[in-house]
């Protein structure tokens, strides 16, 4: 029996001859600091770190819009008189 590699099997590499490149930027030629001022090129993305990201941003979203959501009225605020007493008050203008 022939110790040779079974040519359909999908582990084996292509051969180099037929001009094969890998694919995106990590197959050219770059210099250290094009590669250290784009590392997102050069670097796998990280589906966990990605997961927690949008899952963040959409919290942060979320909650930005249920603050905007949940003001009542803009135009009344809660004043303390001179007697100490609470009391809701209409916005005024300064220029008015």
């Amino acid at each position: 029996m022939s110790a040779s590699p079974d040519p359909t099997d999908s582990r084996t590499e292509p051969p180099k001859d037929t001009g094969y490149k890998s694919p995106g930027l990590r197959g050219i030629r770059t210099t250290s600091l094009f590669r250290a001022i784009n590392p997102e090129l050069f670097i796998k993305p990280n589906k966990p770190v990605m997961a927690f990201g949008l899952l963040t941003i959409t919290l942060c979203v979320s909650y930005i819009a249920y603050l905007n959501a949940t003001t009542e009225n803009k135009e009344l605020y809660e004043a303390i008189d001179s007697e100490g007493r609470r009391c809701t008050r209409q916005k005024t203008s300064k220029w008015e």
